[in-house]
């Protein structure tokens, strides 16, 4: 398939226009004449994944390679020292980020990884669960595989659970929960959950996203497309 054909299917998928004003989901790399021999879905890209990707393949991932104004390619900078061997192989990079955090990823991780059945506003997934803070968080922790999450603690009895996959305190004012589940918890956030008495558990932004090729994969295979699951590791070590 050529590329632009594939770049049509997956905006059917999850409407790349639906993507928040600061983002830069859509075509990072490539050609849309370009025919595509290969497709591999992963959250991010590093040196190691473009050095196993074949040429005249497609990845498309999660997180955009080139997120802020390009100004120059300086070989050895970022992102550009990823963008340089991708268009040598020719490579082609599609990006499906918060476009697909809104249609897909949140549902995924809900009835897969935490075994449940939510009701979706954009980002945030609500679902019921009932428990005290340390059982939610012993639950939590082992449907996640944490080894040691951080979180806020709280008193209320847990009915309603919130999740936003990846990075979602700034939405913490519009959580009507008992429990909030997300990742990237900024001290600040901690300190604003406790006033308010909710109950957060810092789920991590790659442990919560890495879901992502799985997600894409799956919508995928309803459309006869073959893709390939191509991993990388977590930058940030514990």
């Amino acid at each position: 398939m050529r590329l632009k054909e594939i770049y049509s299917l997956l905006d059917r998928i999850s409407p790349f226009e639906l993507q928040e004003s600061w983002d830069n989901s859509g075509l990072q790399v490539g050609d849309w004449e370009q025919e595509i021999e290969n497709i591999y879905l992963c959250i991010d890209v590093d040196e190691e994944l473009i050095d196993s990707l074949p040429p005249r393949s497609l990845l498309v991932t999660h997180h955009p390679l080139i997120f802020g104004k390009l100004r120059s390619i300086e070989y050895h900078s970022y992102p550009s020292k990823l963008l340089v061997p991708m268009i040598k192989k020719d490579i082609a990079h599609i990006a499906m980020h918060t476009n697909f955090d809104k249609t897909h990823l949140g549902v995924y991780v809900a009835r897969n990884v935490l075994g449940v059945e939510p009701k979706c506003e954009e980002f945030v997934c609500y679902f019921e669960k009932e428990g005290s803070f340390e059982e939610l968080l012993e639950w939590v922790r082992e449907r996640f595989g944490l080894v040691c999450p951080r979180y806020v603690p709280t008193s209320r009895k847990i009915k309603k659970v919130a999740m936003v996959t990846g990075s979602g305190g700034s939405l913490m004012d519009r959580i009507g929960a008992d429990l909030f589940l997300t990742g990237d918890l900024k001290y600040h956030d901690a300190m604003k959950a406790k006033v308010l008495g909710l109950g957060v558990i810092d789920i991590g932004h790659f442990e919560s996203e890495r879901y992502f090729s799985e997600a894409l994969q799956e919508q995928l295979k309803k459309e006869s497309i073959k893709a390939i699951i191509a991993t990388i590791k977590n930058p940030l070590k514990a």
